[in-house]
């Protein structure tokens, strides 16, 4: 084949960076590189899969589609690798962010304290981020999940913040109230989203935008000024992008963040992952 797995890695780091320079430093390469390889694997399959700016880059409907199954792609070849050494794997899905602030130190501790145990940290979609379709071991949910199937613990909560154009008339201003979106155009993701009008009492509702099927086509529908949208505190955290700023609603209900595993699968990897995120949420 004329590409590697190191193409598909520098295209999800493009779309997970919201930029080529971003991506770079995540990689550890330089921005040329990033710029080569990403031209390398276009050229290779026959189509433009990101549309390259000054500050930005976005990606296609085909660039889209192609990082969904890309992410696929690359926790498969983690686990080959894992499973070939004997190494012990946990897997943890999230759809939209993983857990905000605390990612980081998540990573860290983890490492620290459970060495014996490699945690991946997987970005997948829909509402279990991959846990139904066996991609996962556990995932980070904020919205319920279905019964029979799953048992899930709350692990912390966070706070809901609008995302906006950055030339938006909510520019100004530090917070945002419920009352503040009524009549505004909202974005919604129906399958794993938090938000949806019905949060709203009848007489403040926002008006119903678009649908949305990930974190990167809400954010560009918001750059593309198609709506607002209104997301838990970790999408700020790990999706800034050129154009969109947030903003905490200081009167919003908060958003439930619980950790989700198979019914009868609660492992000491997953009992010690519980403990460590309830504990990063406490602080």
């Amino acid at each position: 084949m004329a590409w590697e797995l190191r193409h598909i890695r520098t295209l999800v780091a493009i779309a997970e960076g919201g930029s080529l320079t971003d991506a770079a430093i995540s990689l550890g390469v330089s921005q040329a590189q990033v710029s080569r390889t990403l031209k390398a694997l276009e050229q290779a399959w026959g189509v433009n899969l990101v549309r390259r700016g000054s500050r930005e880059a976005a990606l296609t409907a085909q660039g889209r589609q192609a990082v969904r199954r890309g992410r696929h792609l690359l926790m498969l070849a983690e686990q080959l690798e894992a499973d070939s050494r004997g190494l012990e794997r946990l897997r943890l899905g999230y759809a939209w962010a993983a857990v905000g602030r605390h990612t980081q130190a998540l990573q860290r501790t983890w490492a620290e304290q459970q060495s014996q145990v490699a945690l991946s940290l997987v970005r997948g979609s829909g509402p279990l981020a991959g846990l139904a379709e066996g991609l996962v071991d556990v995932a980070i949910v904020r919205t319920p999940p279905p019964p029979g199937r799953f048992d899930s613990a709350l692990v912390g909560v966070e706070r809901r913040v609008a995302g906006f154009p950055a030339e938006d008339q909510w520019a100004a201003r530090r917070r945002i109230r419920m009352a503040d979106f009524a009549g505004r155009p909202l974005l919604v993701d129906t399958r794993a989203g938090t938000t949806t009008p019905a949060l709203w009492p009848e007489a403040q509702r926002p008006e119903f935008a678009a649908e949305v099927d990930s974190v990167d086509a809400w954010l560009d529908a918001i750059t593309a000024g198609v709506g607002i949208g209104v997301s838990a505190e970790a999408t700020a955290h790990q999706h800034q992008r050129a154009g969109v700023l947030y903003r905490v609603i200081s009167d919003a209900p908060p958003v439930e963040v619980r950790l989700v595993w198979h019914r009868g699968e609660h492992s000491d990897a997953i009992a010690a992952l519980q403990r460590l995120l309830t504990e990063l949420y406490a602080r």
